[in-house]
C-alpha cells in the first residue's frame, strides 16, 4: 500500500483512486475486500453532504463493478500535512458510451499504512453526459 509519510501529494492521490477503481473494476475480488484494502473500518467519507461509512461505501461500490467504467485522475493540486491532504482534481469517466468529467475538492485523512481514514469531498459536473 502507497503511504502519505514522504510521498509527493498530488502521486499519492493519483495512485491511491487509480489503484482502488482498478483493483473494484478489474478484479473479481468480493467488494468488500477490496474497500477494506484502501480504507480504515471505521472509515467515514462526506460526499456532498451525504455521510457513507464502510457499510455504504461497499455497496456503492458493487454497482460500480458491475458497470466497469473507464475512468483516469487528473490532479491539478495537493498538499499535505502529516496524516492529512487536501486535493483538486478531475475524474474522467467513460461508462456505457458517456463520457462524464467530475471536478472534486477533496480532503482527507489517511492512517499510517495509507488507507483512508476520512474525507469530505465535493463536486461538480464539468462536462454533461452525452
Amino acid at each position: 500500500m502507497n503511504t502519505l509519510e514522504r510521498a509527493d501529494p498530488k502521486e499519492f492521490i493519483a495512485r491511491f483512486f487509480t489503484s482502488f477503481t482498478d483493483d473494484l473494476v478489474r478484479t473479481d475480488e468480493d467488494a468488500a475486500t477490496v474497500v477494506d484494502r484502501y480504507h480504515t473500518p471505521d472509515v467515514v467519507q462526506i460526499a456532498d453532504g451525504l455521510r457513507i461509512d464502510r457499510d455504504r461505501l461497499v455497496a456503492h461500490c458493487r454497482p460500480i463493478r458491475k458497470n466497469r467504467p473507464e475512468s483516469r485522475i487528473e490532479v491539478h493540486e495537493a498538499m499535505a500535512d502529516g496524516d492529512r491532504i487536501a486535493a483538486r482534481y478531475t475524474l474522467h469517466v467513460r461508462q456505457r458510451g458517456k463520457e462524464l468529467e467530475i471536478e472534486v475538492s477533496f480532503f482527507g485523512q489517511f492512517a499510517s499504512d495509507g488507507r483512508m481514514r476520512q474525507a469530505h469531498l465535493l463536486t461538480r459536473s464539468a462536462k454533461p453526459s452525452e
